[in-house]
């Protein structure tokens, strides 16, 4: 097929693939998107940076959620389910793009996708380069570029059928999960579910420190 812009998205070309079923979705805020994506270079070998299969799990968004890399959001929605589609971003929808890829493949290792981070105030942030700890995507820090992404839309959830993740919630929201998480691992070790349990401990334990991070952090910058 044709390439075509997205509407209201200067410097995004579209090309389907392969055809999705059915209508349209309808993409209320809040609603879940899970796709696979593959990430290359705008280059003639088409080098491949990242592949969520490679990685063993499809990745997710939320719609209306201010994810980091803003233009997926109406790339996704722009397709069907089961619709495989090729997308050329130039560089003002890639900047951000390294971040985005290092906290995703934190995730795939089982690590915080925060760490490692520094907090940095003022000018600070924008001349001073962190590395990632992966040379391909320091490079694309250094050198902001266009990218194709291929992008397999797999499922679209309703809003209210999905558990909240807890990168979603605000501070007070997950304190007051903590005790929850709590009650419910005490519940699974009971039934000797242990591992389950210890899920659940982990979690909330992991809430308490993001909340204690960004208090910390906003009681430096006084």
């Amino acid at each position: 097929m044709e390439e075509m812009f997205l509407l209201n998205y200067p410097g995004v070309k579209k090309k389907i693939l392969a055809g999705g079923t059915g209508p349209l979705p309808h993409f209320p805020p809040g609603t879940k998107l899970v796709f696979h994506f593959q990430t290359l270079l705008d280059s003639f070998e088409r080098t491949v940076i990242d592949d969520s299969r490679l990685a063993g799990r499809p990745a997710e968004i939320f719609v209306g959620k201010m994810f980091k890399m803003e233009v997926w959001e109406p790339m996704l929605m722009s397709m069907r389910v089961g619709e495989v589609a090729e997308f050329w971003c130039d560089a003002t929808h890639t900047g951000l793009y390294p971040i985005v890829s290092k906290g995703m493949r934190l995730i795939a290792q089982g690590k915080d996708p925060l760490e490692g981070q520094r907090h940095m105030c003022g000018m600070g942030n924008l001349f001073h380069y962190h590395s990632t700890g992966f040379p391909e995507l320091d490079e694309l820090m250094r050198n902001p570029q266009p990218l194709i992404f291929i992008m397999e839309l797999l499922q679209v959830g309703d809003p209210l059928s999905y558990h909240r993740e807890s990168w979603m919630m605000d501070k007070d929201e997950k304190l007051q999960t903590v005790p929850t998480l709590h009650m419910q691992g005490n519940a699974l070790v009971k039934q000797k579910r242990f591992r389950e349990a210890a899920s659940k401990y982990k979690e909330a334990v992991l809430l308490l420190k993001t909340v204690q991070s960004r208090v910390s952090k906003g009681s430096g910058m006084k």
